[in-house]
């Protein structure tokens, strides 16, 4: 009991910190929409643009990690509810579970047709649908209005540019409650949270690429 406790005090501070990002999200909505992102990533083609031709909100973002894809490719088939949460407010996304810290074996064999949870109830509003990928080079989610699409793109020196793009329609007409909920979380809470998955994955994948150089680098010396 103390430690939950310990778990939602801390993320209840985190929370504080972070709300004036949650506030002012809407004043700086066309720089945040692409934060990170290059003009030709923001421009270019991702996997599932054609799904939501006519989309409300459009966020590129991206993040440069020192790590190859495939130490990156891990941390992002794990995302989930109550799998690997989501590397960001936990009190807001993972019922306050901690998101991991080490790639989980059990939730690796992400495949086409899976669902990526976003809450306990799971329907077509509350989990995306994996609707295509490539491993270690793109995956891309979808639900009815909407989809969440993630690249990998190799640089030099064993880095990697993460690119991540979220397209939504606030369908009005059809379903005006989901629509107005949608917008709220988007407008208001995308951002933030999209901001500190991303630099989430990046501390991950980096501490155990670093971890992996230093434990090679140990046996390399024991050898000699």
């Amino acid at each position: 009991m103390a430690t939950r406790q310990r778990r939602v005090l801390r993320g209840l501070g985190e929370i504080i910190l972070a709300s004036p990002r949650f506030a002012t999200a809407p004043l700086i909505r066309r720089r945040h929409l692409r934060w990170g992102a290059t003009e030709a990533e923001v421009a270019a083609a991702m996997p599932g643009d054609e799904l939501v031709p006519r989309s409300s909100f459009t966020a590129t973002r991206a993040i440069t990690i020192e790590a190859p894809p495939d130490a990156i490719w891990p941390w992002l088939v794990q995302l989930g509810y109550r799998r690997a949460g989501w590397y960001t407010y936990d009190l807001f996304d993972n019922a306050g579970y901690p998101s991991a810290e080490r790639i989980l074996p059990e939730h690796q064999n992400l495949k086409v047709g899976d669902r990526v949870p976003m809450a306990k109830n799971v329907n077509e509003t509350t989990a995306f649908w994996v609707a295509g990928m490539e491993p270690n080079r793109w995956m891309l989610w979808q639900k009815p209005n909407s989809t969440w699409t993630w690249k990998l793109i190799p640089l030099d020196g064993d880095r990697t540019r993460l690119i991540t793009r979220l397209k939504a329609l606030y369908a009005w007409r059809t379903s005006p409650g989901i629509a107005l909920l949608t917008l709220i979380l988007f407008e208001f809470g995308d951002y933030p949270m999209t901001r500190k998955l991303l630099l989430g994955v990046k501390r991950r994948a980096e501490d155990l690429a670093n971890a992996a150089d230093r434990a090679g680098a140990s046996s390399l010396t024991t050898a000699l």
